[in-house]
């Protein structure tokens, strides 16, 4: 089995962190905020940069040697700008509440070992995990994961970020590069074809979630459109992370992204092709430019609804098989991807799903 996936970025272990004082390393000589290039790094810090894992906005990720202790870990710098140490700071303390209300780590959450200010640069390492769910599908030419795997990391994701949910957080930036396998080694038959990737295949592999902007590829295709996040009550909450789950949960399955483009009104067209229309009261509340008296603004004779027509169906018919387990698992999507928040299925409701039955319980 895959394991268990998990949450990196509100994952934990605050208790054991260490906050150093910027004064202990000398100063960097970096510009507009940057983050001091590795060669520098290496000379005032006790963590020599082995390499870079990511990079996003607010600075990157980088796999670390601490000399001190002989460990390798993983070490988001943030650049030294007010609204990036400002978000980190955030973050740290959302860390250490969410360790101290899951001191066991039973809830999968990722390690953080400790954060200290570099000089304006504000740094928090955390243990080194594997590939991402993402990373491990491209490397195996994006065939879809099988049935059990695309099971048990959906149902700890979801339990992940339920922990969330249950202490009033919502993610909203869930993708498959955010979801991390603990380690690397795995023997894995695609199409009876074996293929050797660093991945652990077991029940006892736990995977991490990372929340942050590490890589080029947006969320864009995860989120429920921002032309119906218009008012508080379509805002931004936790139904929205139920929509991304859902959407993870098919690429599982079919090894491609469900919402495939960067246009909000191509977006939304393909929303109304694959799941039904945008219900006239929510189309007439969003107040944008896309809607007109409750109806979507959309040219069917323009290339992009040609294109919306090719490659977009409704949802049942991407099932590759009527068997029961695809059943189920469709019908679950199906109940997390209700364009009305109050209608769409809650995290806990999702866990009790029948789709995830056969999950033994010294899995869950």
């Amino acid at each position: 089995m895959f394991g268990n996936a998990v949450l990196r970025r509100f994952g934990l272990w605050a208790n054991d962190c260490r906050r150093s004082s910027s004064s202990e390393f000398p100063a960097p000589r970096d510009k507009k905020g940057a983050v001091p290039a590795a060669a520098k790094w290496n000379a005032a810090t006790p963590y020599e940069i082995l390499a870079t894992l990511g990079e996003g906005t607010f600075g990157k990720v980088v796999k670390v040697r601490d000399r001190e202790r002989g460990v390798t870990i993983a070490l988001k710098i943030i650049k030294n700008v007010a609204k990036y140490r400002e978000a980190a700071k955030l973050e740290i303390n959302v860390l250490e509440t969410l360790a101290k209300r899951d001191p066991d780590g039973k809830h999968l959450c990722v390690r953080m070992l400790d954060w200290f200010d570099y000089h304006g640069h504000i740094c928090i390492s955390f243990e080194m995990l594997g590939l991402s769910v993402f990373d491990f599908l491209k490397d195996n030419q994006y065939h879809p994961y099988p049935m059990e795997q695309v099971r048990l990391i959906s149902y700890q994701l979801i339990f992940s970020v339920k922990f969330l949910h249950d202490n009033q957080l919502t993610h909203t930036d869930l993708k498959p590069e955010n979801i991390l396998f603990l380690d690397s080694s795995a023997d894995v038959e695609y199409n009876m074809k074996k293929k050797r990737l660093n991945f652990e295949i077991n029940e006892t592999t736990t995977d991490r979630l990372w929340i942050g902007d590490l890589r080029s590829r947006t969320s864009f295709h995860y989120r429920v459109h921002a032309a119906l996040q218009g008012t508080r009550e379509l805002g931004w909450s936790q139904p929205c992370d139920v929509w991304s789950i859902a959407c993870i949960m098919f690429e599982l399955y079919l090894g491609f992204t469900l919402f495939q483009t960067h246009h909000n009104r191509e977006h939304l067209a393909m929303m109304e092709r694959i799941l039904g229309p945008i219900p006239y009261r929510m189309a007439k509340r969003t107040k944008t430019k896309y809607f007109h008296h409750g109806k979507l603004e959309w040219d069917d004779r323009s290339s992009g609804a040609r294109y919306v027509r090719e490659n977009c169906k409704p949802l049942r018919k991407y099932q590759l098989s009527d068997d029961e387990d695809t059943n189920l698992l469709f019908d679950l999507i199906s109940q997390m991807l209700v364009y009305e928040p109050s209608q769409r299925l809650s995290l806990d409701q999702a866990l009790k799903h029948p789709f995830f039955d056969k999950i033994p319980a010294e899995s869950r």
